[in-house]
């Protein structure tokens, strides 16, 4: 019978078949390119702060803007909803004086944040489109990036609204009484506004019946 002593001298001189190494922070990732691309016009690295090293700048592309503002222009961009409007337009949206406040806000240049314009100011700027049909279709224009078609009456005198995309539509019939209100929500003719959607892209071309 073997002792316990030659057993763990036996047991100590096999040899494991797997060994575990130990982690070494000096192996390269393979996210890690060490070879230098061979690009004959090297990009220059620009710089992220000004010639005099005094002013902080932040690179857009080719040029330089200085990350500095007016606390006036600052205050009005953060007051602004939307560069086309004011006020919300939403009883669930939140000011962006309040939703642009806080820790995350304070270090930052309010003229290069996001400032997209309202829709609901778009939309308005729409011409009337005038049509001696008491009803008439709209998908939005675009095929696949416009909107079910749906079909609108225009038998009452007022404006009538797509229900998706917002344009206006209206019965010649009632051209002279549209007129004649002080205020109307859409323009009733062309101001040759640049937001204006041509009348090409209001209707597709072609059925699509399974739209």
């Amino acid at each position: 019978m073997m002792s316990c002593g030659r057993r763990v001298t036996a047991l100590a001189s096999v040899r494991p078949r797997f060994v575990v190494r130990p982690y070494s922070s000096t192996v390269p990732r393979l996210s890690e390119n060490r070879i230098q691309s061979n690009d004959p016009t090297p990009p220059t690295p620009k710089p992220n702060v000004s010639g005099s090293n005094a002013i902080p700048t932040d690179s857009f592309g080719s040029w330089d803007a200085s990350l500095q503002e007016e606390p006036e222009v600052a205050e009005r961009i953060r007051s602004l909803q939307a560069p086309n409007r004011a006020n919300t337009w939403a009883a669930s949206q939140q000011p962006r004086e309040q939703a642009m406040t806080g820790p995350r806000f304070e270090q930052t240049i309010m003229e290069v944040q996001p400032r997209p314009m309202a829709a609901i100011e778009l939309i308005h700027k729409q011409p009337v489109r005038w049509t001696k049909s008491k009803v008439v279709s709209c998908d939005g224009g675009g095929g696949p990036l416009g909107h079910p078609k749906i079909f609108i009456n225009t038998d009452k005198p007022e404006i009538a609204t797509c229900g998706y995309c917002g344009l206006p539509f209206a019965h010649e019939h009632h051209r002279s009484y549209l007129e004649s209100l002080p205020e109307t929500s859409y323009p009733l003719q062309s101001a040759g506004d640049a937001a204006e959607v041509n009348e090409t892209q209001r209707v597709t071309e072609g059925g699509l019946e399974q739209r």
